[in-house]
């Protein structure tokens, strides 16, 4: 925490293609070492291949995905009297979408196809039909976040 001011959070830029800000919020989370336009050129190749498979609107299909991702409780660890706990929070509206580019992100790296624009794409697909390996991340947060209900009481 800042001691002398608060600051204020900076305002995404909108992508150039799409004019989504989601959208550019993912590039600058793919990208590595600085290289912005590596990064565009996977997501701009994934949602090609995505209106190619499914010929269905492919940043429609991209929301969707993430809003499947999405989670809204995570478990936080609490220390109480010599124990610890770990307690379920709800989660802040910029860290869910945080977490879901994140994890599409990994999980398409993960995956088993060749090259990053087919495992993205890919990804994309399976998390907007409410499958994949991202989807089964925020069910299982969710359900250790049911699991530990029992002491939401030491939430603060």
């Amino acid at each position: 925490m800042p001691r002398r001011r608060e600051f204020s959070k900076r305002d995404a830029t909108v992508d150039p293609k799409y004019g989504n800000k989601m959208v550019a919020r993912f590039i600058n989370n793919l990208l590595r070492r600085g290289k912005k336009s590596s990064a565009e050129r996977i997501f701009y190749g994934a949602i090609d291949l995505i209106a190619e498979k499914t010929k269905d609107d492919p940043i429609k299909t991209f929301e969707k995905a993430l809003d499947q991702v999405r989670p809204a409780l995570e478990v936080k660890s609490r220390r109480v009297g010599g124990s610890t706990y770990q307690v379920p929070v709800e989660i802040r509206p910029e860290r869910r979408s945080a977490l879901s580019i994140r994890w599409l992100i990994n999980y398409a790296q993960a995956r088993g196809e060749k090259g990053m624009v087919a495992k993205l794409a890919a990804e994309f697909i399976d998390a907007s039909q409410g499958r994949g390996a991202s989807v089964k991340k925020r069910e299982d947060t969710h359900r250790m976040a049911e699991a530990n209900k029992a002491f939401a009481h030491y939430r603060w």
